[in-house]
């Protein structure tokens, strides 16, 4: 067993349990949706997408394309919700923070779903 395949593993698995906590919920109730787990999995796909670079397979580039995608939505649902958070309704901004964090959801269930592939196809 491979420490790097686990850490790469766990931090991918981890990414996408943390969006999709934050994402379950009444879309338009912020009470469902707690700042600090977006922050969370801001700083969790960070650190999976660095642990990304340098492999340099195919799969590996589109591993990186899903993380960058899960990284680029989650920043600009946290640039909506600090930018928007005085000024309108506070279930319009809840609601558009949660689609962002949705889109990478999807990114992040893309990504596990390449490792389950790639560790399925994988002989020994």
């Amino acid at each position: 067993m491979s420490l790097e395949k686990v850490v790469f593993g766990f931090f991918i698995v981890l990414a996408m349990t943390l969006n999709f906590g934050f994402f379950i919920g009444e879309i338009d109730n912020p009470m469902h949706h707690h700042v600090y787990e977006l922050y969370a999995a801001i700083v969790v796909n960070l650190i999976a997408t660095v642990l990304k670079f340098g492999d340099r397979t195919q799969i590996g580039a589109v591993h990186l394309a899903t993380s960058l995608v899960a990284v680029l939505q989650l920043v600009a649902a946290a640039v909506v919700w600090v930018a928007f958070s005085g000024g309108v309704d506070a279930s319009t901004t809840i609601t558009r923070v949660v689609s962002l964090s949705g889109g990478a959801l999807m990114a992040n269930v893309i990504s596990v779903i390449l490792l389950l592939a790639e560790t399925i196809t994988l002989r020994r």
